[in-house]
């Protein structure tokens, strides 16, 4: 049932309630509503009372006081084995007295309440309840995000049935309306068979704005498997092929493959986790493409296998006399271009190789440029405007993220402005602003294969876009606040979102639904990196810790909290066996994904709830690597396992 049609059936219900059948009549007239029967739609009380109330008055507030030490005194003086579901109660309680209490003009006696009883709440909690005591008044209420998301949503509790059987005969014994009435209408248990949780167990999953992820969230199927890689192999062998025919003689040539390359070789056979071909309709590989990915599989396979006795080397570019102005830095797939984006609205991009960047002739030389020639693109640049950075003028306000197309001709840019811009590597100008955000953009990516890209912003939503299109293909909405990050699945079906209101998201491309919400974090998250083979994604942000999420199943199973400051940026190796995350600690550190992939896997992560999460991190650790003075704003693999780092020197 849509929502619109939920609202007229609450008001309906409402009419009926007060017995004004004549306005009942009339109202189902003009809503259509003729052949819907009020008595058969099970409708909430909750969204009932939100239509056209808010919060209601119990009349004297020191009852409040005392309803709610009343609970935590009986949470505390419960079993230890449901002491710790219980407790999951008393944050959003006491959160909704308070808002009770103001929005009745009782300030003083809330304010009596959250600073009596919040100090004894977990600490994740301290920053939201310290916004929360700004609002001292019924009209600072309106408008507020975090007023406004709690009193339109429910606080979701995951919570077994025994425990909450237990706080039923609570409630029934003590018959505390106040404490009732905020349950019934503001929390929403999701309750499940078996043993209840313990601390660790509670602790690992909570801290999200509003509560824990329901089991229904996770349930849909999520294809985190690769799609096929375009056979390549004719190609390579094409050319060697050519070498052996001019040989002397006219011999047949014997050896077709003088090196064997295994990453020509090998035959990918299709993954059974993979999303079916043409799913998502992605872009057809033009020849320069192609060329291009033989040249990275070349490179390829002089990599080197990183694993605990072999560390990536690690070349680290530190931006000097720009402490206050660089926002954000990225290098593209084939590690030949820097772009670092400024405070002033700036954009800098930088040639990390031998050749510097060149820009296209103008109309009446590429008169003269063979449309057919094999290096037709090499032929329209001029070798006279050759320089080694180049910079693009074009936001209004500051650039908080670029990304590059994996061709690497086009850059795209988000800013403060509310707008993307795409720019072209040859042109160096802007082609394209997408103007469809009304607020600041924080986050742009690329999808692995070029055309489609993604974007989060301050309005509380991440959106799918196509190069070749003004308007946005799809629009997630879910969030309860900024978007920070996106980032694409390998196989370009999902984008993963990172939030302020501390959850991970997954959304589907084709059907613009979410898949999966992955709660855990304690802060905002500013970093996404997906594993190499799709099951898994890295997170990580303000609370300091990096989140490992098995896509299968939406499960939290390692937690790594070894940074003190926030972190800005995860990547994993090209082969997949490490994972890199960079601070603003001034640290790099290197963990062993590989280890913790093969421990994973031996668990039977199908259980009702969520699996014992993973959290001694200095057994996953290999090297911490620190800078001077230096916080990390980007981390990059070559294709040959070098691994670079950008970082900005801060001497304060």
């Amino acid at each position: 049932m849509n929502q619109d049609k939920s609202t007229k059936i609450a008001l309906l219900q409402l009419l009926r309630k007060y017995n004004f059948k004549e306005t009942e009549e009339l109202f189902r007239k003009e809503a259509n509503l003729e052949d819907v029967s009020i008595d058969d739609v099970q409708q909430p009380e909750s969204e009932v009372t939100s239509v056209l109330s808010a919060y209601k008055s119990e009349g004297d507030p020191a009852l409040y006081e005392k309803s709610y030490s009343d609970l935590k005194k009986f949470v505390e003086s419960s079993l230890d084995i449901y002491k710790h579901e219980l407790g999951t109660i008393l944050y959003p309680v006491l959160v909704h007295m308070y808002l009770e209490l103001v929005y009745n003009n009782h300030s003083e006696e809330a304010k009596q309440l959250i600073d009596k009883f919040s100090c004894s709440l977990e600490e994740y909690y301290q920053n939201d309840l310290k916004k929360l005591t700004h609002v001292t008044k019924r009209e600072h209420m309106a408008g507020n995000e975090l007023t406004d998301t709690f009193k339109s949503n429910q606080f979701i509790i995951r919570i077994s049935r025994d425990t909450l059987s237990i706080l039923k005969r609570y409630l029934q014994e003590k018959k505390h309306s106040i404490l009732l009435n905020i349950i019934q209408e503001h929390l929403y248990f999701d309750m499940y068979e078996g043993v209840a949780r313990n601390k660790n167990q509670i602790e690992a999953t909570s801290g999200a704005l509003l509560g824990e992820a329901t089991r229904q969230d996770n349930k849909a199927k999520v294809y985190y498997g690769l799609l096929k890689e375009p056979d390549f192999q004719f190609a390579n062998t094409q050319e060697e092929e050519e070498e052996e025919i001019t040989g002397p003689d006219g011999d047949k040539p014997k050896k077709k493959k003088p090196k064997k390359d295994p990453l020509f070789s090998k035959k990918t056979k299709s993954d059974p986790n993979a999303p079916p071909i043409g799913r998502m309709p992605l872009p057809n590989l033009k020849d320069v493409d192609k060329i291009e990915k033989i040249k990275a599989l070349r490179e390829a396979s002089k990599r080197v296998v990183l694993g605990p006795e072999s560390l990536p080397s690690i070349c680290f570019y530190t931006l000097l006399n720009s402490a206050y102005s660089v926002v954000s830095a990225e290098v593209s797939e084939d590690s030949s271009l820097l772009a670092v984006s400024f405070s002033d609205s700036v954009i800098k991009v930088w040639s990390l190789v031998p050749q510097k960047l060149r820009m296209m002739k103008d109309a009446e030389q590429l008169v003269d440029v063979p449309h057919d020639a094999d290096d037709v693109l090499v032929r329209m640049m001029d070798d006279k405007t050759a320089e080694s950075v180049r910079t693009l003028h074009g936001h209004s306000g500051p650039v908080y993220c670029l990304s590059f197309s994996p061709d690497k001709n086009l850059l795209l840019s988000c800013s403060e402005d509310g707008t993307v811009r795409l720019w072209s590597l040859h042109t160096w100008s802007c082609v394209v602003c997408y103007k469809g955000h009304l607020f600041p953009v924080w986050s742009v990516k690329f999808s692995p294969r070029g055309y489609y890209f993604a974007t989060g912003s301050h309005d509380k939503t991440a959106r799918l876009w196509a190069t070749d299109s003004h308007q946005p293909l799809r629009i997630f909405s879910g969030h309860y606040s900024d978007v920070d990050v996106v980032q694409f699945h390998p196989n370009s079906n999902y984008i993963a979102s990172g939030s302020s209101d501390m959850t991970v998201r997954l959304w589907d491309c084709v059907t613009g639904n979410q898949v999966r919400l992955m709660t855990g974090h304690k802060g905002s998250i500013y970093a996404l990196a997906f594993s190499m083979e799709g099951r898994f994604l890295a997170s990580a942000g303000s609370d300091c810790r990096v989140l490992i999420w098995d896509l299968a199943h939406g499960h939290l199973v390692a937690a790594l909290p070894n940074h003190t400051a926030t972190v800005y940026c995860l990547s994993f190796s090209r082969d997949g066996n490490i994972l890199a995350s960079g601070s603003l600690d001034f640290s790099i550190k290197l963990w062993d994904f590989t280890k913790l992939a093969e421990e994973m896997s031996l668990e039977d992560v199908n259980v009702s709830h969520n699996p014992e999460v993973k959290t001694l991190s200095d057994s996953y650790l290999l090297r911490t690597f620190g800078t001077k003075s230096s916080p990390i704003l980007a981390l990059h693999f070559t294709r040959r396992n070098l691994m670079f780092g950008i970082g900005r020197y801060d001497s304060s």
